[in-house]
C-alpha cells in the first residue's frame, strides 16, 4: 500500500477551514451560523447543551424533530428542570441511550438550582454536571462560550486520521488525535472552528467516497496524497457481540388497551416503559418463560422472535400474546394504555418492536 509522510505536505491551516465554513456551514436549529455571529448574535448555552446531549451516538437527522419538540415544551433550563421526569422520558422515547434523558433532567435541575440558571463556562465546570463527558464538555465550552477547547467527535477523528495518516487503530488513537486537535484549535473563533471540523467530516470527508476536490485541506491530506482516504481511520478488529435472550408478554384488553409497566430507575432503559417480561439472560430457557407471565392464560407465541441490538449485546425476545382473564387485578406498577395513548408512552424501540410483532402499527402516532 502506498503511504506518504504528512510532514512533506503543507500544514492544514485553520484559517482555510474557517473560510470554507463561512461559505458552507450547515443550517442547524441549535446553531448560530457565521453570518449571525458576525452580527453579534451569541449562542444560547441551553440550546447548545441540549443539542449536544441529544447528538451523543445519534444522527443530526434523528435529533432535529426531538430538539424542536423539547424547545417547544421546555424553552429554557428552568422549564426543563421543573418538568415531571416521566414527561421528559416520554418526550425522549425513540432517541435511545435513555440514561442520557435521566442525566439531562438531573443536569437541568443542577443548573437551575445550585448554579442559579447559569451553565458553567469551563470544561471542568461543565464536566461536573450529570451526563457531560470530556467530549461534550469541550463542545459546549467551545461552541457556547468560545473557549479554545479541543473538540473531537467521530467526524473530527476521521478528518484528522486522514490528514495526518494516523496509523494507530481506533480507539487507541484517541489521545493522539486529541493532541493534533489541540495543536490546530485556534484562539480566535474556536467555536466556529469546532463546528467547521464537524461539518467537514459530515459533508466532505465522509466515510465513503469523500469529496476531496472540495476540501479546503486537500493539499494537506496525507491519505489523499496516497490515494487511500477510505482506509482511515484504522480500526481494531471487532469482538463478537454477546447474546442475551428473554420473553415479553403483550396483553391486550377487549378495548385495545395494552398492559404496561415502568422499568426500575437504575440500569439499562431505566425509568422507561415496557410490556411485562422475563429477565434478559445469556442462557435463557423458553420452557420456563410462562412462569413470569403477568397472569395465567392461553399465551400464544409469535412465529418469529424480536431481535434488537444494543451497544454491548444482542437481544432475542420470544413474544407471547394473550387477553386478560375476567377479574384480573393489575399488579403494582402496571397500567392499561389505550391505543390512542400508546404512541405517547415512554416505550424504547425494543418494546415498540415487541408490541408491533403482535399488533402492527399500534405504537405509531395517528395523523
Amino acid at each position: 500500500m502506498t503511504t506518504i509522510d504528512a510532514q512533506t505536505l503543507p500544514a492544514p491551516a485553520p484559517a482555510d477551514l474557517l473560510a470554507w465554513y463561512d461559505r458552507h456551514a450547515r443550517r442547524l436549529p441549535w446553531r448560530i451560523g457565521p453570518a449571525e455571529r458576525g452580527r453579534g448574535v451569541t449562542p444560547d448555552p441551553y440550546r447548545v447543551w441540549l443539542s449536544e446531549i441529544m447528538l451523543q451516538q445519534t444522527t443530526v437527522t434523528a435529533v432535529k424533530p426531538y430538539f424542536e419538540a423539547f424547545l417547544d415544551r421546555w424553552p429554557d433550563v428552568a422549564a426543563l428542570a421543573a418538568a415531571p421526569s416521566e414527561e421528559v422520558m416520554k418526550a425522549w422515547a425513540g432517541l435511545g441511550y435513555y440514561s442520557r434523558a435521566r442525566n439531562l433532567k438531573a443536569a437541568a435541575e443542577a443548573v437551575a438550582g445550585t448554579l442559579g440558571g447559569k451553565f458553567p463556562q469551563t470544561e471542568s465546570g461543565l464536566a461536573a454536571l450529570p451526563g457531560i463527558g470530556s467530549y461534550t464538555a469541550a463542545a459546549i465550552a467551545s461552541i457556547a462560550f468560545d473557549q479554545p477547547a479541543a473538540v473531537v467527535d467521530g467526524n473530527v477523528e476521521r478528518v484528522l486520521t486522514r490528514v495526518f495518516a494516523v496509523e494507530t487503530p481506533l480507539p487507541g488513537a484517541k489521545s493522539e488525535i486529541r493532541r493534533l486537535q489541540e495543536r490546530l484549535t485556534p484562539k480566535a473563533r474556536p467555536g466556529d472552528y469546532a463546528q467547521a471540523m464537524m461539518d467537514l467530516g459530515a459533508t466532505i470527508c465522509t466515510p465513503k467516497r469523500p469529496a476531496c476536490v472540495l476540501c479546503p485541506w486537500e493539499a494537506s491530506c496525507a491519505a489523499h496524497a496516497a490515494g487511500i482516504e477510505e482506509s482511515f481511520p484504522r480500526k481494531a478488529a471487532k469482538t463478537a457481540r454477546p447474546e442475551r435472550a428473554g420473553a415479553a408478554f403483550v396483553a391486550r384488553r377487549e378495548d385495545g388497551a395494552i398492559l404496561l409497566r415502568r422499568r426500575p430507575d437504575k440500569g439499562l432503559l431505566g425509568a422507561m416503559t415496557e410490556v411485562p417480561g422475563t429477565d434478559w439472560l445469556p442462557v435463557f430457557s423458553s420452557d420456563k418463560a410462562l412462569a413470569d407471565a403477568p397472569f395465567r392464560a392461553d399465551w400464544q407465541r409469535t412465529v418469529a422472535p424480536v431481535v434488537h441490538v444494543f451497544t454491548h449485546f444482542r437481544l432475542t425476545l420470544d413474544i407471547y400474546a394473550a387477553a386478560p382473564p375476567r377479574g384480573f387485578n393489575l399488579p403494582e406498577g402496571h397500567w392499561w394504555s389505550p391505543p390512542d395513548d400508546l404512541p405517547g408512552e415512554a416505550l424504547p424501540s425494543v418494546m415498540k418492536k415487541a408490541i408491533e410483532a403482535v399488533h402492527p402499527g399500534i405504537t405509531r402516532r395517528r395523523r
